[in-house]
């Protein structure tokens, strides 16, 4: 089978040239800040076709080292931009062309098939996919759809559009002022967890993305140099992200592989215990967390190049007290996550006080677990 990789221009010529393919579908489309279509179908990037969620020409699958959590939804990741164009690479932030449009679907894989049925919490993506097509093509009768996100690049800087998927799993509506789902998550062991699902509305979306503060400019969070750097199972073979990104044109300017970022991923035995925990406050806490983020004024700085131990919350007391402290002193006691400040807030699902605010209504057990072993392996007392 072709593989998806082509540019939507050059589509065209190789569907003639290779004759028994399937005819080239509609290429994408970039519709102006004003203008957005009601349905994700309209942008030809990401479409349910004939039981499955595919990918159009040119859009390309990518995935995080670690990512963040959301209520144990699987994620699938894509990035498209127009011919021609290439988004040239910083340590923090690409610059990513006009025109660029990246999506994230949430969705879960499905218990016993049926829309009825518990969606299922594993780590395992393996029934996930279409038979051949790794990361291309979402099998709808495994999974259900929840959400697609659309961020696309104008002239004037990004904008973020929710699209909620309908019941009959076939096309997702754009919904400004966000949506809600009650859904049961069945585990391995267990009775299912009740929980709602919950999907930003636009000022939600902008308001995590728009990790500085100050200028208040969305930017892309995940696909960046530190989580892109690892390696996807693409249908035509497994090779780095980057890399693979500058061989199809849409990168410009990597530098010598050494020296790109990297973060690891949180469950990654053979990383350090702070290699693991850091990367997991980064992706989770650190668009917030960081000198320039909305949570500035807090003194905890949660992002990868925070060296300082103090303002990584060492025996820090909280700015203020009260709900979010959980009535505990200093954001972390070395050697104790029952007494320390961070612990509670990605534990508790207290709506006033659980940290991130948006985007979980359920505790991350596997990342709080790795967060309180990180927490009492530190020396030291705050007395």
């Amino acid at each position: 089978m072709r593989k998806k990789l082509w540019g939507a221009v050059l589509a065209p010529l190789f569907a003639a040239a290779l004759g028994g393919c399937d005819a080239p579908r509609e290429q994408v489309t970039v519709f102006g800040r004003d203008a957005v279509p009601e349905k994700l179908s309209e942008w030809h990037v990401v479409e349910a076709i004939d039981g499955e969620l595919s990918l159009n020409d040119g859009v390309i699958p990518y995935d995080l080292n670690t990512a963040l959590f959301t209520d144990y939804a699987h994620k699938l990741r894509t990035v498209w931009m127009p011919a021609g164009t290439a988004a040239q690479y910083g340590d923090e932030n690409f610059d990513y062309p006009v025109g660029t449009v990246i999506t994230k679907t949430f969705y879960y894989p499905k218990e016993n098939g049926g829309m009825q049925a518990a969606v299922l919490r594993t780590d395992d993506y393996s029934r996930d996919y279409v038979a051949g097509k790794r990361g291309e093509a979402l099998d709808l009768d495994n999974v259900r759809l929840i959400e697609t996100r659309v961020l696309v690049k104008r002239a004037d800087g990004w904008q973020a559009l929710p699209y909620v998927w309908n019941a009959e799993q076939t096309e997702a509506v754009l919904e400004i002022a966000g949506d809600a789902t009650r859904l049961q998550l069945a585990s391995e062991s267990g009775e299912p967890t009740s929980f709602t699902y919950v999907v930003p509305d636009a000022n939600q979306c902008a308001g995590c993305h728009a990790d500085n503060h100050t200028a208040k400019a969305i930017q892309p969070l995940g696909p960046r140099a530190r989580h892109l750097n690892k390696d996807y199972a693409y249908a035509g073979g497994s090779e780095n992200q980057l890399l693979h990104w500058q061989q199809i044109g849409y990168l410009s300017g990597l530098p010598e592989f050494e020296a790109i970022p990297r973060n690891v991923h949180f469950k990654d035995a053979s990383a350090s215990l702070e290699e693991r925990a850091r990367s997991y406050l980064d992706i989770n806490c650190g668009h917030c967390h960081n000198p320039s983020g909305a949570a500035d004024t807090s003194g905890l700085m949660l992002h990868y190049l925070e060296q300082d131990r103090r303002k990584l919350g060492l025996c820090k007391p909280p700015v203020a007290a009260g709900t979010g402290s959980g009535n505990r002193l200093f954001a972390i006691v070395p050697g104790e996550p029952e007494k320390s400040i961070l612990n509670f807030r990605v534990e508790t699902t207290n709506p006033g006080a659980m940290m991130p605010e948006l985007g979980r209504s359920l505790e991350h057990e596997e990342g709080t677990a790795l967060l309180r072993e990180w927490v009492a392996s530190m020396p030291g007392s705050c007395s």
